[in-house]
């Protein structure tokens, strides 16, 4: 650490009621802008003195802000053994697996450390680790996707694949890219490498020059200030109310003895406020860091060949707007940690799955355990994500079998009392998981079972009781009901789609194509158990099958 460094914010630590650890973070987010400006001016013909820049600056981060010289180690470590890997199994199709596993073993060594340690207002490497973990991972599976034939891959991976390794000084500066580095967001090293070669900003020829971007001076990266501000004070804006709302709303209301002067309304509001006073802290560190990524230019994701506005939503990782007012689990989800969700999706969930082959109830379990452990060791994350799975099951099942009742059935626009159901189910979402999220903000197993237990598992015991209810006849009931009204209606069907399942799928009894998990948690855990069991069912009916033909021709013989 440089000297003195750390004077000024142990001083505005006493001030705004921030640890001065977490005040350096959001400096370095600060400090990320002028930065980035300085690394766009770079001359675009000098790529190697971008690469020194970036790791100088993302080593004055780890060692003179907060004096993480293991934390140097750790990077250079999983980094190294990660390319070492890459260069020496490339064409091993075991190579991915292994750098996962040596990745997720060496992470999860320091979230122990760091959970013994028990001190989360101090800033150490795991929180830069988790996201370098889906930057190595994913670039272990792209050098392995560069050995196959382009046939046997999908267009997400030919866009992602590495044919001839990286040199050092360009992998060392992917890893220690700076506006990224201490909190995401995460991205493939081909997208670091068209940004580096500027190869990013080509423009299709069906492009009409008119509708370029505009770029200043020689520099082919677009003009990027004006969206880059937006995220640093919608960023900005999202800090200074966590400061403010965390005065009030911090975790440990929940443990007071006032919480439980409060009627019920009100204590599962004010868990509601608190799980929403701790997404406020990451909405601000998400947008913060997108929008140093976006003025180094990094994410430019194209340009509309009609209008010629550019898009810069490439490493969006958050949509707070669709998280607080969403419908239905999924939806929350989905919103959420964008990044993480991609990495899971394309990385382990979809790689899990032998090629040609429909993802089954193995992609789904690893996917959830991947999850899991990435996250740490907590058993306040395991509750979380283990009535989440509940959660979304439940959800799926009003949504197939109740939301229908407020379309037409003929034009499946909603009716007017739609908004009756938008409503209830904005409420029903937020309100169940304020209750689901609290163990993931609580982190301990017996503090988070008293904030349970305080506003009477009430989460739990709507979810149980929606699982029965369409585990019971009443669902074949509102089944037949939905047939009849479709048949009335001119025996239109429901499309399918990722939000709206059709009506014969729901007849069918939640037949029909899987939906991938979101986070790791499974669309639907029942099925996933029952395909687990149907698969031991039919492996143990093998082995039996060809013992009983083994004892056969000894008989023979004998």
């Amino acid at each position: 650490m440089l000297p003195y460094i750390n004077k000024p914010f142990e001083l505005l630590s006493g001030v705004v009621g921030a640890s001065p650890d977490e005040l350096k973070l959001i400096f370095s987010f600060l400090l990320s802008y002028p930065l980035a400006g300085l690394l766009k001016r770079v001359p675009d013909a000098r790529p190697q003195f971008k690469n020194l820049f970036i790791v100088g600056c993302g080593l004055f981060y780890l060692v003179g802000l907060f004096s993480l010289w293991a934390g140097v180690r750790t990077i250079l470590i999983a980094s190294g053994g990660t390319y070492a890997l890459a260069y020496y199994l490339r064409t091993s199709p075991y190579m991915p697996w292994i750098a996962f596993l040596f990745l997720m073993a060496h992470m999860s060594t320091n979230q122990l450390a760091r959970q013994f340690a028990d001190n989360p207002a101090d800033i150490d490497i795991t929180g830069a680790q988790m996201v370098l973990l889906m930057k190595l991972s994913a670039f272990a599976w792209n050098v392995a996707d560069g050995t196959l034939p382009e046939d046997q891959l999908t267009e997400y991976q030919k866009d992602r694949r590495i044919v001839k390794l990286p040199t050092l000084l360009d992998y060392a500066a992917y890893v220690f890219f700076f506006p990224s580095l201490m909190a995401g967001p995460a991205f493939d090293y081909n997208e670091y490498r068209g940004w580096i070669d500027c190869t990013m900003f080509d423009v299709p020829a069906t492009v009409d020059p008119a509708k370029k971007p505009p770029t200043r001076k020689k520099r082919r990266i677009p003009r990027s200030g004006t969206p880059a501000m937006w995220k640093l004070a919608s960023g900005g804006v999202w800090i200074l109310l966590f400061l403010n709302f965390s005065k009030w709303y911090s975790p440990g209301v929940l443990l007071g003895e006032r919480y439980m002067t409060f009627g019920f309304a009100r204590r599962v509001f004010t868990m509601h406020m608190v799980g929403f006073t701790t997404r406020m802290k990451y909405y601000g560190v998400w947008f913060m860091a997108e929008g140093a990524c976006i003025l180094a230019g990094l994410g430019y994701n194209g340009v509309d060949p009609v209008t010629g506005k550019v898009s810069w939503n490439r490493l969006q990782n958050i949509n707070p707007w669709g998280v607080e007012t969403a419908q239905n689990s999924r939806a929350y989800l989905e919103n959420w940690n964008m990044g993480t969700n991609k990495w899971l999706r394309y990385y382990i969930y979809l790689r899990v799955t032998p090629r040609n082959r429909k993802p089954g109830f193995r992609a789904s379990i690893a996917t959830f355990v991947t999850s899991a452990l990435w996250h740490g060791f907590y058993p306040g994350y395991y509750l979380t994500f283990v009535l989440a799975s509940f959660v979304q099951t439940a959800a799926k099942h009003y949504r197939r079998n109740l939301r229908p009742f407020f379309l037409d059935p003929a034009t499946q626009k909603p009716l007017p009392s739609k908004k009756y159901y938008d409503v209830a189910s904005w409420l029903a979402t937020q309100t169940t998981f304020s209750f689901v999220v609290a163990p993931f903000v609580i982190l301990r197993l017996d503090d988070s079972l008293l904030v349970w237990r305080r506003v009477y598992f009430y989460a739990i015991a709507t979810t149980a009781a929606s699982l029965a209810f369409f585990a019971s006849p009443a669902k074949a009931r509102l089944r037949a009901a939905l047939e009849a009204r479709a048949s009335a209606g001119g025996g239109v069907r429901l499309p399918r789609s990722t939000s709206t399942e059709s009506l014969s799928a729901a007849a069918a009894g939640g037949g029909g194509s899987r939906q991938e998990p979101v986070l790791g948690l499974s669309a639907d855990p029942g099925r996933d158990l029952d395909e687990a069991i149907r698969e031991i069912r039919e492996e143990v009916e093998r082995v039996q099958a060809v013992k009983k033909k083994l004892e056969g021709e000894g008989k023979k013989v004998a």
